[in-house]
């Protein structure tokens, strides 16, 4: 399970280099990741360890993610955050 240590951890990760990234991750962390079951959470920090191009390119719709629990994870952090 997610302590508070770990937690803060994850959110300092969600920081980016992209503007475009830290609107999507932040919002999702601080207000979805606590209701994600512990194998979302894994799959969130797992996501979090990619590239900030190959992010940026997922998350836009550039290019079609391979792994399919990433690809999961991107398209609900994506449901989540629509505006």
């Amino acid at each position: 399970m997610f302590d508070k240590k770990r937690v803060s951890r994850l959110k300092w990760a969600c920081r980016r280099g992209m503007l475009e990234l830290d609107v999507l991750f932040m919002p999702f962390v601080e207000q979805a990741f606590g209701d994600l079951d512990e194998a979302q959470q894994l799959t969130f920090e797992r996501l979090l360890t990619c590239d900030d191009p190959d992010l940026y390119a997922w998350f836009m719709g550039h290019q079609k993610c391979d792994d399919e629990e990433l690809a999961k994870m991107i398209s609900y952090i994506l449901g989540r955050v629509k505006v």
